[in-house]
C-alpha cells in the first residue's frame, strides 16, 4: 500500500524488466543476529513498509511464544534520521509501522517520539525491564540503506538461536494483519508510551557514575570539537558534557543537524579515517581545539583525533583508544573502589579480532580478561552473564571503534565513550600529558601492541567461498598453509569449521558459525592475523597484531615486521589480482 514502491514495481512489470524484478523479489532479506540491513526500496530484498510489517509480525509472534507477560511488559522502539525519498521509506515511518504491529496485538510499546542514539534502546530495555527492543538504523552504512536491530530482554543484541526462531516466524507471518498499514491508529492508543523525557533524564544520571574528576572538568582549558556526521549524536553529546560539568564541545556546524543525504562526506563512517574529519580539522584549527570526537550517524561508535606537537593530526585506531580507555577505566576503578569489590571479580572484554592489550593489562594488574567472538552481541551477552554472577564488567571494546564504558548499556555507546574520553584528556592535561603520550606510557608499561587492519571489497560470494576453501586445502585436501611468504605459521583456528590446532582435541573453544568465514593464523614471530567476512557489507576483512613484552621498545622495527607480514598475507592468502578484489581506498 505504499504508492511509491508500488509504482516502481508496476513500471518494471510494464517494461518487462525481468532482471530488476529478480533483484527485488528473487530472495528475501535474511534476518540474522544483527537483524536486517539492506537498501530501502521495493521488493522483499529491500527495507520497505511491507518488509518491516512482515518482520515485526514474525518478531511479535516469536516474543509471544517466549514471554507469557509480553502484554504487561512490552517493547521499546527507537529510530535514527534516515530517509529515502524515492521509496518513501524512513526510519521514523518504519518505527511507527513496527509500533502499530505490536499495539494491534495488545502489546505496550515505548516508542521514542524523536531520533535517539542506538544505545538508548538497550538502555531502555534494561531500565524498564522490557521484553525486547528494536532500533531502526543502518548505523554508518551508505545513505540508501536502513536496518532493523533487535535486543533481547537482557539488554544485549540477540544471539543464536533467536535469529533462527525470528526468521522462521517471519516466514510464517507474511500476510499483513488487518490494519497493519494504518499507523495513525497508534496515536490514540493507551498502549503507546513515549520514553524520551524519562530516558534523557535517567541515562545522563547513570553515566555520571563514570565521572570521577568533576573539579578538573569544570576548570579545564582543553577545547574539544565534536561531529555527529549528519546523524543523531549532537544534542546527546552536548548533554553528556553538561552532565560531567565540561564546557560544551564546538560542534561542526555543517554536520551537526541530521541529514539523510550525508552531503559533506563520501561515507558517513568515522572509521574510514581522515576524509570524514576534514571539516572537524578545519574547525579545530580555527577555534584552537586539540581534540576531535566523532560519532557515527547512530552515535554508537566513536573516533578520536588529537593534534600533535608537530601540528599534524593523529587519528587513533579503535585498538589505541581501547588501550587508553581500558587503562583509564581501570585506573579510576582502582582509585575509587578500594574495598567495594575484589579485583578477582573485575572483568574486561574484547572481541577476538581486537588488540590483546587488555589481556596484558589484566595479567599485570590482576583482573580478568576474556575475549569473545566478533561483535558486541557477544560481549553484551557475556557481560550480562558475568554481572548476574556478581562480577564487575568495567569495560568492553572492539577495534571497529566500539566501546562499552558504562554497565547501564550492554552495547557499544559513542555518547558515554565521548564524554569519558574528554574527562580522561582533561585529567591528563593537568599532568601535561597528551593522549598520544599516555598511549605510549601504557605500551611502555604493558608491552607494545602494534595492529594493522584493512579489507578488500568483493561482491561475488563464490569468489569469497573459493578464497577460504583454498586456505583450507592449501597443500592438498584439508591442509592449511604452513607458511605465509617468509613467515612460519605456528597455529590455526578456524571458527567456520571449529578447528583449533592449539587445543588438545583440536576443537575451538569459542562458538563456531558455518554461515560466516573466519580463520586466525598465529605466526612463529608472535604475530596474529585473522581473515573474516563481514555480516553487513561485501567485504573480506583482515586484522593483524604483533605483541611485544614490556621493555621491547623498538617500535619502528615492530612496525616494519608487521608491515611485511601484512604484505605477505595480502599476496599469498588474499591474492587480490587473481581473485579480482578491490582494495580499501582512503
Amino acid at each position: 500500500q505504499n504508492p511509491k514502491t508500488s509504482a516502481t514495481v508496476k513500471q518494471l512489470l510494464a517494461d518487462g524488466n525481468a532482471g530488476e524484478l529478480q533483484k527485488y523479489f528473487g530472495s528475501r532479506m535474511e534476518f540474522g543476529t544483527a537483524g536486517l540491513r539492506a537498501a530501502m526500496g521495493a521488493g522483499i530484498s529491500h527495507m520497505n513498509d511491507l518488509t518491516i510489517i512482515q518482520t515485526t509480525q514474525g518478531f511479535c509472534r516469536y516474543l509471544e511464544k517466549n514471554f507469557s507477560d509480553l502484554k504487561k511488559r512490552g517493547v521499546v522502539i527507537g529510530f535514527d534520521a534516515r530517509a529515502h525519498l524515492s521509496s518513501g521509506g524512513s526510519s521514523k515511518r518504519f518505527a511507527r509501522l513496527a509500533a502499530n504491529t505490536f499495539i494491534s496485538q495488545g502489546v505496550p510499546v515505548y516508542l521514542f517520539s524523536d531520533i535517539t542514539p542506538t544505545p538508548f534502546v538497550p538502555y531502555t530495555v534494561t531500565h524498564l525491564k522490557l521484553c525486547a527492543g528494536i532500533m531502526i538504523t543502518a548505523s554508518h552504512n551508505p545513505k540508501q540503506d536502513n536496518g532493523y536491530k533487535v535486543y533481547w530482554e537482557n539488554g544485549a543484541q540477540i544471539i543464536s538461536p533467536h535469529d533462527k526462531g525470528i526468521s522462521q516466524a517471519i516466514e510464517e507471518n507474511q500476510e499483513p494483519w488487518p490494519q497493519a498499514w494504518d499507523d495513525k491508529l497508534i496515536d490514540s492508543s493507551l498502549l503507546l508510551h513515549d520514553p524520551y523525557a524519562m530516558v534523557n533524564k535517567e541515562y545522563f544520571k547513570d553515566i555520571q557514575k563514570q565521572c570521577f574528576h568533576r573539579n578538573i572538568n569544570k576548570e579545564t582549558n582543553l577545547k574539544f570539537v565534536h561531529t555527529s556526521v549528519h546523524g543523531v549524536g549532537h544534542k546527546f553529546v552536548q548533554l553528556a558534557f553538561k552532565a560531567f560539568d565540561l564546557s560544551p564541545p564546538f560542534a561542526v556546524p555543517e554536520q551537526k543537524d541530521p541529514d539523510p543525504e550525508f552531503p559533506t562526506v563520501k561515507y558517513p563512517n568515522p572509521e574510514e579515517g581522515k576524509g570524514v574529519l576534514t571539516l572537524s580539522f578545519a574547525l579545530a584549527e580555527k577555534d584552537g581545539a586539540k581534540i576531535i570526537l566523532a560519532n557515527d550517524p547512530d552515535a554508537d561508535r566513536l573516533a578520536v583525533a588529537e593534534k600533535q606537537e608537530s601540528g599534524e593530526w593523529k587519528v587513533f585506531s579503535g585498538n589505541e583508544l581501547g588501550a587508553l580507555l581500558g587503562w583509564w577505566i581501570f585506573t579510576c576503578w582502582k582509585n575509587n573502589n578500594r574495598g567495594t569489590c575484589a579485583i578477582k571479580d573485575v572483568y574486561m572484554l574484547s572481541s577476538t579480532v581486537s588488540s590483546k592489550i587488555l589481556r596484558a593489562i589484566a595479567l599485570k594488574e590482576g583482573f580478568h580478561f576474556e575475549e569473545t567472538l566478533t561483535g558486541f552481541k557477544w560481549m553484551g551477552n557475556r557481560a550480562k552473564q558475568l554481572m548476574d554472577q556478581g562480577k564487575a564488567v568495567l569495560f568492553a571494546f572492539e577495534e571497529a571503534i566500539g566501546y562499552m564504558c558504562c554497565p547501564a548499556v550492554l552495547d557499544k555507546d559513542g555518547v558515554s565513550a565521548a564524554v569519558i574520553t574528554a574527562e580522561m584528556a582533561s585529567f591528563l592535561a593537568t599532568r601535561n600529558l597528551s593522549l598520544s603520550q599516555q598511549l605510549k606510557a601504557v605500551y611502555d608499561e604493558y608491552g607494545f601492541h602494534i595492529t594493522k587492519a584493512s579489507y578488500f571489497i568483493c561482491h561475488d560470494p563464490k569468489v569469497i567461498q573459493q578464497l577460504f576453501d583454498n586456505l583450507r586445502n592449501f597443500n592438498g585436501k584439508n591442509t592449511y598453509p604452513k607458511s605465509c611468504g617468509r613467515f612460519k605459521v605456528s597455529g590455526i583456528r578456524d571458527l567456520t569449521t571449529g578447528y583449533d590446532s592449539s587445543q588438545p582435541d583440536q576443537k575451538a573453544i569459542l562458538p563456531t558459525s558455518k554461515s560466516s568465514q573466519m580463520i586466525t593464523f598465529t605466526f612463529a614471530n608472535g604475530g596474529v592475523a585473522t581473515m573474516r567476512t563481514s555480516g553487513t557489507e561485501p567485504k573480506i576483512k583482515y586484522y593483524s597484531e604483533l605483541c611485544a613484552p614490556p621493555g621491547n621498545s623498538d617500535v619502528e622495527q615492530l612496525k616494519k615486521e608487521l608491515d611485511e607480514l601484512v604484505n605477505a598475507l595480502e599476496e599469498h592468502f588474499f591474492q587480490p589480482e587473481k581473485n579480482n578484489l578491490q582494495r580499501k581506498t582512503e
